[in-house]
C-alpha cells in the first residue's frame, strides 16, 4: 500500500421527539407530503423559532454518553444555502459555540482498542426532502416535501483518527448502538434517522500532512458506507499514481453502481456565512440539569457486556449478542430474574426465541412469550416434567398461542416418562428388533449408542427421561 486512508465522520442522527426543534409540528414519519409543516418550518416571514426543551436534553444525553464536556453556554447560528428543500434560505445550526466538545468513543479492532475523538455534537433542524417521481398528470419531476423540515438532529462530527473503511464502521455501529440506547433516536437507517457523511483523503504511507478529502454525502447503511470509503481510496489512488491532483468537493455514493460522483465544490465555513441566529436566545445549561440528566442514563451496552460476562458468567459471543440491543438484554434479565440460570436462559434467547422473532418479522418487543412464561418453561424442564426436546414443542405452541407451559404439557399429554418399569420395556423391545446392531455394538462399535437411544425416543414419542434413557440402556447392552 502506497498510501494511507485518512477518515474522518459526519453523522445526523435524527431526534425522537414527538415535535420538532423550533415549532409544535409532528415529527411523525410517512405521512401525506406537506401535512406537518406551519409557518415557522416553512420559513415565512415573521414566524419566530421556539427551542425544543427536550432537544436540549437529548443533546446533554448523547454528549455524557460519549465522553464529551457539556458547554454551559452554546449559541445558535444561521448556516446560509440555497436549496428547494430548504424554505428560509438558511438553517437553523450551532457553530463556533455547540453544545457539546472533545469527546471520544473506544473501538475494538482485530482485538486491539482504538479511540476515536468526537470534535463536536451540535444541535441543528433538518431540511425537507425532494421526491423524484413520475407524478400523474406531471410527468417525470421533482416535488418538495417539508414535513421533515425543522426535524431536530444532532450531528456528531468525529476527528479524521480512522484508518480503514472497518474502523469507520465499527465506530459508526457503536455511535448507533449508543443512540438507540440511549432512546434519542430510533436508528432507522432506511428512513434517514441515522445517516453519514464521510470525509476521505490519502496521504502517502509515513506521512503526517493529511492529503486532499472529498466528502461522501448522506449515506444510510454501513454497507454502502463501506463500499463508498473503499471505491473513493480506489479513485484517490489512480488520481494520484497518474500524477493528478485531488480536487475538494461534495461527492454521492450510487448504490446501484458503487461509485461515486460530483456534486458540487466542497464549501468551508465561510461559505455558509454563519452568524448568530437573531431570533434564538443562548442556550445556558446548569450543572444541576447535567446531573439530572446523568441521573436518567440507562446502562450502556459496553457497561451491559461486562456485567453479563463478569457478573453473570456468560461467554464473550453471548454477551455481546444480548446487549447488542437494549430490548433483547432487558428480555434476557427479566427471564434471569425468574430463572436463575443465565447461561441456560441464554441459549434459549438466543436460540429459539430469535428464531421465532426472524421467522415472524417481530421484534422482541412484540414477543408472544414473556419472560415469565419463558422462565415457567425453563422451570419445567429442570423439574424433569419435560424434555428438552419436547421443551422446543411446548415453546412453539406458546408461541402462537400464548398459553402457559403448564396448560399446553397437560392439554398434549407431554409430561416426561421417568417410570423405569416403562422406559425398560421400551429398550427391551428396541434390542429385540435390532439384534445385528446390538451384536455390532457388543463388538467394540460403541458409536451405535446414539441410534439405540433415538430408537428408545422415537419409541416414547419423544417423552422419555433421556438421562434415564441413556443409564438403563447401557446397563442393558453392557449387561
Amino acid at each position: 500500500m502506497k498510501y494511507q486512508v485518512v477518515i474522518g465522520l459526519e453523522v445526523h442522527t435524527q431526534l425522537t421527539t414527538n415535535t420538532k426543534i423550533f415549532c409544535g409540528c409532528s415529527t411523525r414519519f410517512g405521512a401525506q407530503p406537506n401535512s406537518q409543516t406551519c409557518p415557522v418550518c416553512l420559513g415565512f416571514p415573521g414566524a419566530l423559532p421556539v427551542l425544543n426543551q427536550k432537544v436540549v436534553e437529548y443533546a446533554i444525553r448523547a454528549g455524557l454518553a460519549t465522553n464529551c464536556s457539556i458547554t454551559r453556554r452554546s449559541v445558535f447560528a444561521r448556516k446560509n444555502y440555497f436549496y428547494p428543500d430548504l424554505p428560509k434560505g438558511y438553517q437553523i445550526s450551532q457553530f463556533d459555540l455547540p453544545i457539546c466538545l472533545n469527546g471520544h468513543l473506544d473501538i475494538d479492532i482485530e482485538g486491539e482498542r482504538k479511540r476515536i475523538g468526537i470534535t463536536r455534537i451540535h444541535m441543528e433542524e433538518d431540511a425537507g426532502k425532494l421526491v423524484h417521481a413520475d407524478l400523474p398528470g406531471i410527468g417525470d419531476d421533482s416535488c418538495v416535501d417539508l414535513n421533515r423540515a425543522c426535524t431536530p438532529l444532532l450531528e456528531v462530527v468525529s476527528e479524521p483518527d480512522m484508518r480503514s473503511p472497518d474502523e469507520a464502521i465499527a465506530y459508526l455501529k457503536k455511535l448507533h448502538q449508543i443512540v438507540v440506547y440511549l432512546g434519542i433516536c430510533d436508528g432507522n437507517l432506511e428512513e434517514g434517522s441515522f445517516r453519514c457523511d464521510a470525509n476521505v483523503s490519502l496521504m502517502p504511507v509515513g506521512s503526517t500532512v493529511f492529503g486532499t478529502r472529498a466528502e461522501l454525502k448522506n449515506i444510510n447503511s454501513f454497507k454502502f458506507i463501506k463500499q463508498a470509503i473503499e471505491y473513493e481510496m480506489e479513485r484517490q489512488a489512480e488520481i494520484l499514481d497518474e500524477g493528478g491532483r485531488i480536487i475538494q468537493e461534495t461527492r454521492l455514493f450510487d448504490p446501484s453502481t458503487g461509485t461515486t460522483r460530483s456534486m458540487r465544490g466542497k464549501e468551508e465555513a465561510h461559505d455558509y456565512r454563519y452568524f448568530p441566529d437573531p431570533d434564538l436566545v443562548p442556550v445556558i445549561v446548569s450543572d444541576e440539569w447535567i446531573e439530572q440528566v446523568r441521573a436518567t442514563l440507562p446502562e450502556l451496552p459496553e457497561a451491559k457486556r461486562s456485567r453479563f460476562t463478569t457478573g453473570l458468567g456468560l461467554p464473550e459471543y453471548d454477551a455481546e449478542v444480548l446487549a447488542a440491543s437494549r430490548e433483547l438484554a432487558h428480555y434476557f434479565e427479566e427471564t434471569v430474574a425468574l430463572f436463575a440460570q443465565p447461561k441456560t436462559v441464554s441459549n434459549w434467547v438466543m436460540g429459539e426465541v430469535t428464531r421465532a422473532l426472524n421467522e415472524d418479522g417481530r421484534n422482541i418487543a412484540e414477543c408472544p412469550v414473556t419472560p415469565a412464561l419463558l422462565a415457567e418453561l425453563l422451570k419445567l424442564i429442570e423439574k424433569g416434567t419435560i424434555s428438552g426436546k419436547i421443551a422446543k414443542t411446548v415453546f412453539d405452541e406458546m408461541y402462537k398461542s400464548g398459553k402457559e407451559p403448564a396448560a399446553i404439557v397437560q392439554e398434549k399429554g407431554l409430561v416426561q416418562v421417568s417410570d423405569s418399569g416403562a422406559i425398560e420395556a421400551m429398550i427391551d423391545e428396541v434390542l429385540q428388533k435390532n439384534p445385528g446392531q446390538v451384536s455390532e455394538y457388543r463388538s467394540g462399535k460403541e458409536t451405535l449408542f446414539g441410534f439405540f437411544v433415538g430408537q428408545v425416543m422415537r419409541a416414547s414419542k419423544g417423552k422419555a427421561n433421556p438421562a434415564l434413557v441413556n443409564e438403563l440402556l447401557l446397563k442393558k447392552l453392557n449387561g
